[in-house]
């Protein structure tokens, strides 16, 4: 019997296309994964988007806080010349323009709520809640993750049917109660701070167990046979394999 392995694919196969854009997310589906892990923040304008860092200087050709500039000024930054000149002219998404997509393509999406220091944690969890629910997609493909255990909290009490996955770097010695706290489905942790005891307590407790972000199949073997059950990686493809269980 033969067990797949499955991928989530970080920020899209974002060891090919510019993390967190569309031309990212396109080739999920043909690299071998049904997951797509984006994150979200708000713009000045309350529009949730679809970027990782707190700032646009890394990914994007403009300057700047993320949450100082409206949708409109975000949608103006080249998102992917820095890239690769073939993708001058990529745009940051939308979560609204991102679920749209995922509907179209049958995937399923891993929303990590992006919170840094003075982020106003409700209301981007009201505005990602009003953008999910309006888009009408079927609640059982998205997830929600983060490192802020409060916005999950707070996920679990406005949009409860959305499973919700806690993350962390190094899973802490409290780590069942603050799953118990927001009901929580999965456990997300970094890979190279994992051991085999932790990841039996998190799988005898009935979480799924998830590892960021492995880009090499050989440095996560052992995981495997601890029971972790999705990778989270830029190069999905690497695990189009099938695993003996």
């Amino acid at each position: 019997m033969k067990k797949e392995r499955k991928t989530t694919a970080h920020r899209g196969v974002s060891s090919l296309a510019p993390e967190n854009t569309m031309a990212a997310f396109k080739l999920v589906k043909e690299h071998g994964s049904q997951w797509i892990e984006i994150d979200v923040q708000l713009s000045a304008d309350g529009v949730p988007m679809v970027i990782h860092d707190r700032t646009v200087n890394r990914c994007t050709n403009g300057r700047g806080s993320v949450r100082e500039m409206s949708v409109s000024q975000l949608k103006m930054l080249d998102a992917g010349g820095w890239f690769d000149d073939r993708y001058v002219g990529e745009r940051i998404p939308t979560l609204e323009e991102t679920l749209l997509y995922v509907q179209e393509a049958g995937l399923h999406l891993n929303i990590e709520l992006k919170v840094y220091p003075e982020d106003n944690v409700l209301a981007l969890c009201d505005k990602v809640k009003e953008v999910v629910e309006e888009s009408e997609i079927p609640l059982s493909q998205v997830l929600f993750s983060s490192f802020d255990n409060q916005a999950l909290y707070q996920m679990m009490l406005t949009l409860p049917l959305v499973r919700r996955g806690q993350l962390w770097q190094q899973i802490p010695d409290e780590a069942l109660a603050l799953l118990h706290k927001i009901e929580a489905y999965s456990v997300h942790c970094d890979y190279r701070f994992l051991v085999k005891q932790e990841a039996e307590l998190i799988k005898e407790a009935g979480y799924q167990l998830f590892c960021y972000t492995p880009n090499f199949p050989e440095l996560v073997e052992k995981h495997w046979q601890w029971g972790v059950d999705m990778m989270i990686t830029d190069d999905p493809k690497a695990y189009a394999l099938t695993l003996e269980s």
